[in-house]
């Protein structure tokens, strides 16, 4: 299996059999990101909320590849009207992923929705969410943009997920120090962090987190955009 984290929340996990997901794909315009629009495969895009940094690419994406967007109602049928594929659901809901994942759709707490300036313009994006996504015998949390909030100790409990993908840039979503407690709260094998460094206002010392969360017994690691994840072990 092959996980690689493209900067700001954007995560691709290939399997064995080359089937691969997409985790709100924003590329184009990402000044970190390693990897173009053009160059990432997907089977599946799932997308978090309907803010720019996670939706970005992703109709462009579908159309070039057939994949259809996993997200919640209102935004999957946003992303049809610019020509993609879709496969709408809700919190709480499971969907299968081809045959080789599933994907459960889990509390975030943060706002949604799509900007359209040169109209001065929101268009509503429906609920914001994370992901439980299940594939080559792994579980994987993507906790989406979120605050901290109690119940991710009961994600925590009912998935026990393998790998979490949790937020620590602060001023749009938690930042370090909450995300420590959620870190606790999921209670992942190997805690990822993501949503940092893209933009000044999420400015964070991501290193000094992998370190904090060693002194409270949990495995952090670090990856660069374009790096890959070293998941030895969690089989």
């Amino acid at each position: 299996m092959n996980v690689v984290f493209h900067g700001q929340s954007c995560i691709g996990i290939t399997l064995e059999d080359g089937k691969s997901l997409l985790i709100d794909p924003f590329l184009s315009g990402n000044p970190l990101a390693r990897t173009s629009a053009e160059e990432v495969e997907a089977d599946y895009i799932l997308l978090t909320h309907a803010h720019q940094d996670h939706i970005q690419d992703a109709a462009a994406i579908s159309k070039r590849t057939g994949a259809p967007i996993v997200a919640i109602p209102e935004l999957a049928a946003y992303m049809s009207w610019q020509g993609a594929k879709k496969l709408g659901m809700n919190m709480g809901g499971t969907v299968d992923l081809g045959g080789f994942a599933k994907a459960t759709m889990v509390q975030a707490f943060h706002s949604s929705g799509i900007v359209i300036e040169d109209e001065q313009r929101i268009v509503y994006g429906g609920m914001p969410a994370g992901f439980v996504v299940e594939a080559g015998g792994l579980t994987f949390l993507h906790a989406g943009d979120t605050c901290l909030f109690s119940d991710m100790a009961l994600i925590g409990r009912r998935y026990q997920p393998d790998v979490a993908f949790i937020p620590i840039g602060g001023h749009y979503t938690m930042g370090p120090e909450d995300a420590l407690q959620a870190a606790e709260w999921y209670g992942a094998k190997l805690v990822v962090p993501i949503h940092y460094d893209t933009f000044p206002p999420i400015r964070q010392d991501a290193d000094a987190f992998v370190a904090r969360l060693g002194e409270l017994g949990l495995k952090g690691q670090v990856v660069p955009p374009g790096g890959k994840l070293d998941l030895a072990g969690l089989k």
